[in-house]
């Protein structure tokens, strides 16, 4: 925050974001689901053929529940017309994700957004954003799936007015926040860029200096979408549709070339996960699934 100036809460909470549209294809949905690694190990593998070919003389590919995620990309630019919140966008972070889908996301289509601020956090040295959006199928008006974003802006805190911090919130706490890993054994255990990110933070050496890393960083996006597509073929019988709604929370940078191990944990239809980083053994990242029901294959 620029000289520590202050913040209009209300301004900030009722500020009107235009609307987005966002068309895409079988081939962008292809292209993402192999950016988060179908079909990597096995080219012909019979859980994940499906999200890149038309196997079995189905009509269309299946879109994995986290392509969700890039319907609600353009917006985090727009977060510098937030009236009053001053940050550097090289030091912007996505800390955590929530996403809810309404009904399975088609191969192609044309989709509607609207969005809304839910939540403004202050952390002294940091600001922290809250951002909803909401999906809709453009020529039917029907809901597909609502984004929830928390973002963490580096060096824009202390802007509250009192000695009591700003946190404001109007969304469920129980819905961002990931719950505690179990303690005990688990049920198991360039090309991201292309589906929209283009953030110079994953790919230009200099800014990643900035922003305090020796180099390019994954885009926590694709870890997560590496965590749910283990999951659909762990729990969920290979089936993408038994997904309700995810959440995670961003804990740590991961360097492509290492290497992810997703552990996960069965409490009744809510799966708990977490992803380590093999070469180093930390997590980073954690959170739950929420699913329809139990697969038959389970």
């Amino acid at each position: 925050m620029e000289g520590g100036s202050e913040v209009n809460l209300e301004l900030i909470t009722s500020h009107k974001f235009a609307e987005t549209t966002f068309t895409y294809n079988e081939r962008d949905v292809a292209v993402y689901a192999l950016g988060v690694g179908a079909c990597a190990r096995d080219a012909v593998d019979k859980d994940e053929l499906k999200y890149v070919y038309h196997q079995d003389g189905q009509q269309f590919i299946q879109v994995l529940p986290t392509f969700a995620s890039l319907l609600a990309l353009g917006y985090s630019s727009h977060l510098a017309d937030l009236p009053g919140l001053f940050y550097d966008p090289r030091l912007l972070l996505h800390g955590q994700q929530y996403i809810e889908i309404y009904r399975p996301l088609p191969s192609s289509c044309c989709i509607r957004s609207t969005a809304s601020i839910v939540g403004l956090h202050d952390k002294g040295k940091a600001a922290v954003v809250d951002y909803e959006v909401v999906s809709y199928e453009k020529e039917s008006g029907k809901p597909l799936c609502m984004n929830r974003m928390s973002v963490y802006l580096r060096g824009a805190g202390g802007f509250s007015k009192s000695s009591q911090p700003i946190s404001y919130t109007k969304y469920p706490a129980n819905q961002i926040l990931a719950p505690k890993v179990l303690n005990r054994q688990p049920f198991t255990a360039l090309l991201y860029r292309l589906s929209g990110d283009y953030n110079p933070l994953h790919s230009d050496p200099t800014i990643a200096e900035v922003a305090g890393f020796s180099r390019p960083i994954l885009h926590g996006l694709c870890t997560l979408g590496f965590a749910i597509r283990a999951i659909i073929k762990c729990i969920c019988g290979g089936d993408p549709n038994l997904i309700k709604a995810i959440s995670g929370r961003f804990l740590l940078h991961f360097y492509p070339g290492e290497t992810l191990i997703t552990e996960m944990w069965l409490e009744g239809l809510r799966v708990l996960y977490k992803v380590k980083v093999k070469e180093r053994n930390r997590t980073v990242l954690s959170g739950f699934v929420d699913i329809s029901r139990l697969s038959s294959a389970l």
